[in-house]
C-alpha cells in the first residue's frame, strides 16, 4: 500500500464545547541515550496513537500555552503498525516544522482502520509562535529504534523514539 497523507491545513475557528474537552493524560517520557522514548497507553490503541502525538507536541513546548484556536484534520497511511505510527507522527512533526506550523493539544483519531493502516484524525491546536509558546526540545525526527505497537485485548501501549 502506498503511504499518504492528505493535504495540511489549519483551519481557526470557534470551537463547541466537545471539541475544547481535553482528555485525561496518557503518557510519559522514558530516559533514551541521547534521545527520549515516548509511551502512551490507553483503553485502546486509537487512544494511545492520539496520546503519543501529544506527547510529542508536549516535549517541543509547554504544552499547557497551546490554545484551542482551531483543528488540522490529517489522513496518513502506512504497510503496517509500526509504519503507520511512523507516518503518523512524521506528518505532526512536518506540519509544525514547515507551514501551517501546527502545534496540537489535543487530537482525535475519526477513522483507525487496523486491516488497512490508515487513519483520519482531526488534532486541535493553533500555530507555533515562539512569542507565546516557549522553545522547548527541538525533535529532529522520529525513529524505528525500539518502537513498539502494544494492542491486545487488554493491553494497548505504544513506544516511540524520537530523535532530539
Amino acid at each position: 500500500m502506498e503511504e499518504v497523507c492528505e493535504e495540511r491545513v489549519f483551519v481557526e475557528r470557534e470551537l463547541t464545547a466537545i471539541e475544547l474537552f481535553l482528555p485525561k493524560i496518557q503518557y510519559e517520557y522514558l530516559d533514551h541515550t541521547a534521545d527520549v522514548q515516548l509511551h502512551a497507553w490507553g483503553p485502546d490503541l486509537k487512544k494511545c496513537f492520539e496520546q503519543v502525538a501529544i506527547a510529542m507536541f508536549g516535549y517541543m513546548t509547554e504544552i499547557e500555552k497551546v490554545e484551542l484556536l482551531g483543528h488540522m484534520d490529517l489522513t496518513v497511511s502506512g504497510t503496517d503498525m509500526e509504519n503507520l505510527l511512523f507516518n503518523y507522527l512524521d506528518e505532526f512533526l512536518y506540519s509544525f516544522s514547515t507551514e501551517p506550523n501546527f502545534i496540537a493539544r489535543k487530537v482525535e483519531i475519526i477513522l483507525f482502520d487496523k486491516a488497512n493502516f490508515t487513519i483520519r484524525c482531526r488534532a486541535y491546536g493553533e500555530r507555533f509562535d515562539l512569542a507565546k509558546h516557549p522553545q522547548g526540545t527541538e525533535v529532529k525526527a522520529i525513529t524505528y529504534s525500539n518502537m513498539q505497537v502494544w494492542d491486545k485485548p487488554d493491553h494497548h501501549e505504544v513506544f516511540v523514539i524520537i530523535d532530539i
